[in-house]
């Protein structure tokens, strides 16, 4: 086995006031430097990994829940960088929390990325509250992994490396057979040797292989490496081997001898990548082939939406057109149905249209998308959310308040009344001429108020999904987003108090 049990001990400020929404004083961040827009910012030259790294990553691990924040705090003032708490955050994560399932208590290496993204889009002065969020989250699931076996990732038998066949060929021989040993020597020897934009190309295709764990797959591979992008390759091993380890993650007999219901729609896509036309990248954007895609992802099933893809994309609808549905579909699913399953809609979306962007295939780029088309009637039926609201049948109310009086309106009605709510905050968004307000409160409510890691994920990823769709789609996306926005009149999260006293000991 690869691992072994043993023990081990976006944007600019609101132009909102903070205190006209009950935001609370974020003074007792002043005490901690500022971290800059350039800091928080993904590219550049990143300083390679240092034994101090190890030393923080311990301090992570080792410090009690209750004493975390202070001892990081304190480093911080004597002059640890975001990157470094960054990097020991992630990397804690993967050596003492198993990623398996893909989900529950591994959350709190899912949502790191989630917590950087709303660092970015915070002002400087509230950029490390995010960060100090997941580090106390880090604490809690470490707790519970401990109670469930204490799990910590072991060293690579390096004895399994081969000199005559390349990784790469290893890793995807290995990942077709779900054979965990060799998977990961292999991806042991691929992170060392092969670049990075090939093994992301390598990941995004498995990671969209099969629907098991709600699509947390998917948005591990997203997640991991945009915080690799952020903190470095060089921590791109440890990082790497748990993204096979959770990708391989099955019930039963192996999936490579069976047909399962999660693996069918991927084996088909496969062929159908084969089917679409050169020239698919320059189609032309349709409304009413969104609209059309959109229907079928209401009534068909995986084959039907999938296909519906290939039909589009060959009759020259670009791409953009697809992916519209895709996101509004998803959205739709959170407001017939608001809950995990179609939270996770939205945020699977989220990072399979982030690795078709960025994955370097054009095949892998096509499988991810039919992959996105054939998951949304798996979320839809595991839901039961085939009936309700359409969302581009949703019809504006005005505020009765305008400008900030408005947002103060939507959101502090927002907990009481999500329709009414959604409802008000498209015509807020039909006049606004600027959508940062919005999405700054929001973002800011979910400092305050969140309380568990889908709260970061699914913030981080609608935010940032807004600027992804066509204007003419983009407002109702967003709009739908308040089934699970925090609203103001809600309680705040009991670590804001705690964050509060620890940065002002």
């Amino acid at each position: 086995m690869p691992f072994q049990l043993h023990r081990r001990t976006f944007l600019k400020r609101s132009l909102i006031s903070s205190a006209a929404l009950g935001f609370g004083d974020f003074g007792f961040l002043s005490r901690l430097p500022n971290v800059s827009a350039a800091e928080a910012a993904v590219g550049g030259n990143i300083v390679q990994f240092r034994p101090e790294i190890e030393s923080l990553v311990r301090l992570v691990e080792e410090t009690s829940r209750d004493r975390l924040l202070e001892e990081i705090a304190l480093r911080i003032r004597q002059g640890t960088t975001y990157r470094e708490v960054l990097s020991a955050l992630l990397l804690a994560g993967i050596r003492n929390i198993q990623p398996r399932p893909v989900g529950f208590k591994f959350h709190a290496v899912l949502v790191v990325n989630s917590a950087h993204l709303a660092s970015q889009n915070s002002p400087d002065s509230d950029r490390w509250l995010p960060i100090f969020w997941a580090l106390d989250y880090f604490k809690s699931s470490q707790a519970r992994d401990l109670q469930e076996g204490d799990w910590t990732m072991s060293p690579v038998n390096e004895r399994l490396f081969s000199t005559t066949t390349l990784a790469s060929q290893l890793f995807t021989d290995a990942m077709d057979r779900w054979d965990e040993e060799m998977v990961d020597a292999a991806v042991a020897q691929l992170a060392r040797t092969a670049g990075a934009n090939e093994v992301f190309d390598l990941f995004c295709r498995y990671g969209a292989r099969d629907y098991r764990d709600i699509g947390h797959k998917a948005i591990y591979v997203a997640n991991s490496w945009r915080t690799l992008q952020t903190i470095g390759w060089q921590h791109s091993e440890p990082v790497l081997r748990s993204l096979a380890y959770a990708l391989l993650m099955h019930n039963g007999p192996n999936p490579a001898d069976r047909d399962d219901s999660a693996d069918r729609p991927g084996r088909a896509n496969q062929q159908r990548v084969k089917e679409i036309q050169t020239g698919w990248q320059s189609g032309k954007p349709s409304l009413a082939a969104t609209r059309e895609m959109l229907t079928t992802l209401r009534e068909g099933d995986s084959s039907d939406t999938s296909a519906k893809v290939v039909e589009l994309l060959n009759k020259g609808v670009a791409p953009q057109s697809v992916w519209d549905a895709l996101f509004q579909s998803a959205a739709e699913l959170l407001m017939r149905r608001p809950g995990i399953i179609t939270l996770h809609a939205c945020t699977t979306t989220n990072a399979l249209h982030y690795a078709f962007q960025h994955a370097s295939s054009e095949k892998t780029r096509l499988y991810v998308l039919l992959q996105n088309a054939a998951f949304i009637p798996f979320f839809r039926d595991d839901a039961g959310a085939r009936n309700g609201v359409n969302i581009d049948l949703l019809e504006p109310v005005e505020p009765k308040a305008a400008g900030s009086a408005a947002l103060e309106e939507i959101f502090s009605g927002m907990s009481s009344d999500r329709q009414l709510a959604a409802q008000k905050t498209l015509a807020y968004l039909n006049q606004a001429k600027d959508v940062s307000p919005f999405i700054d409160t929001a973002q800011r409510l979910i400092y305050l108020k969140g309380t568990n890691s889908h709260d970061y994920k699914f913030s981080s990823a609608v935010l940032e999904d807004y600027f992804s769709l066509s204007p003419t789609i983009r407002n109702r996306f967003l709009a739908a987003s308040v089934y699970w926005l925090k609203g103001a009149d809600e309680n705040d999260s009991p670590l804001v108090a705690r964050s509060r006293s620890a940065l002002n000991a």
